[in-house]
């Protein structure tokens, strides 16, 4: 299928996932939010695919949602949407990396924390910086993935993280120099393909039964 504003392409069992609106940081608009749940569907079903790597295109990953969609009417209609776009992300069947080659912040941090882990470029960033326009940060999915304290002075302060305190709080796996970021992540990825058939995707739905209460239905 062809996409508008994210490309993928596949080889060796790995499929790259990479978000293209780099004029606007990769922010998560509602047909970009689209497009990607439609691509995880069709990645879940093609059995050549064993792994996804997730990347943004441009000098970010993702400045989180888009802000211009978040007025008017239908705003029902849009955390409807958006509910149904998180719990897809995060139950993805197959192992899913996030390759942050630059800015993670509000909605793109939450993206990079969906996956499965996470790769950092010396360039990425990480925050929840809408908490400080009143908007409240997804403090169960950060909680799970970099602990209580971490996840509380994350969501309370608004405040960003470079690559290395990401490190260091375990927001991220590994950080690399930007130009060998995407072969990093490839190389992790090709690992995780050649385990025996079937059983990346049952170890990473056991990864999602631990955590029942993550977007459950609404």
């Amino acid at each position: 299928m062809g996409y508008s504003f994210l490309t993928f392409e596949t080889a060796d069992a790995v499929g790259i996932l990479t978000l293209n609106r780099p004029e606007k940081r990769n922010a998560l608009s509602r047909a970009l939010r689209a497009e990607i749940v439609t691509c995880l569907d069709e990645a879940a079903a093609n059995q050549a695919v064993r792994v996804v790597i997730l990347t943004g295109a441009g000098p970010a990953f993702c400045a989180g949602f888009d802000r211009s969609e978040f007025t008017g009417a239908g705003m029902e209609v849009v955390f409807l949407e958006a509910h149904a776009y998180h719990r897809r992300v995060h139950r993805f069947e197959k192992p899913l990396i996030a390759a942050v080659n630059g800015p993670a912040l509000g909605g793109g941090c939450d993206l990079a924390a969906m996956c499965d882990f996470r790769l950092a470029a010396t360039t990425a960033s990480f925050g929840q910086p809408q908490v400080r326009f009143g908007a409240p940060a997804l403090y169960d999915l950060m909680r799970a993935v970099i602990g209580t304290g971490a996840a509380r002075e994350m969501c309370l302060t608004g405040r960003s993280y470079d690559a290395s305190e990401a490190l260091m709080i375990g927001l991220v796996n590994r950080v690399v120099e930007p130009p060998a970021l995407l072969e990093a992540a490839r190389s992790i990825a090709r690992e995780i393909a050649s385990l025996p058939e079937g059983l990346a995707a049952a170890i990473k739905n056991g990864f999602v039964a631990s955590q029942p209460s993550l977007f459950e239905d609404s």
